[in-house]
């Protein structure tokens, strides 16, 4: 098997764990960090929890159409950080972070929430 198919079928194991037990319950923040964080950078979105992006403002130039471009793409991205750590937490924390507009939101706001407070 090559190393990208079992780097695949690993990453889909943390996903169907953290989706089906191991999701966040405000105990278990450290574990599922680590666990994130790995989710994270082998789909190449752990970019998107330290930064932010702002739409450019209008114009009709070459730039600014890179730029849209680049920022359209950061979105999506983005989009898929946030539903994919709101799948993996639990539905009772759901509400208190579906409200950030984007990832870095959420995920200073569960590191500020839960950080250090695990019990392991």
């Amino acid at each position: 098997m090559c190393s990208k198919c079992s780097d695949n079928i690993a990453t889909r194991n943390i996903i169907a764990d953290l989706k089906k037990g191991e999701k966040l319950t405000g105990t278990n923040y450290d574990i599922w960090y680590k666990k994130m964080t790995f989710l994270f950078n082998e789909q190449e979105l752990y970019e998107h929890l330290p930064t932010t992006m702002t739409r450019p403002p209008e114009g009709n130039t070459t730039q600014h159409r890179r730029d849209i471009e680049v920022f359209e793409a950061w979105s999506k991205k983005d989009r898929c950080a946030r539903f994919t750590l709101l799948s993996c937490m639990h539905d009772d924390l759901i509400g208190a972070y579906e409200h950030c507009a984007i990832a870095k939101a959420m995920w200073d706001q569960l590191m500020f929430h839960f950080g250090g407070t695990s019990q392991v």
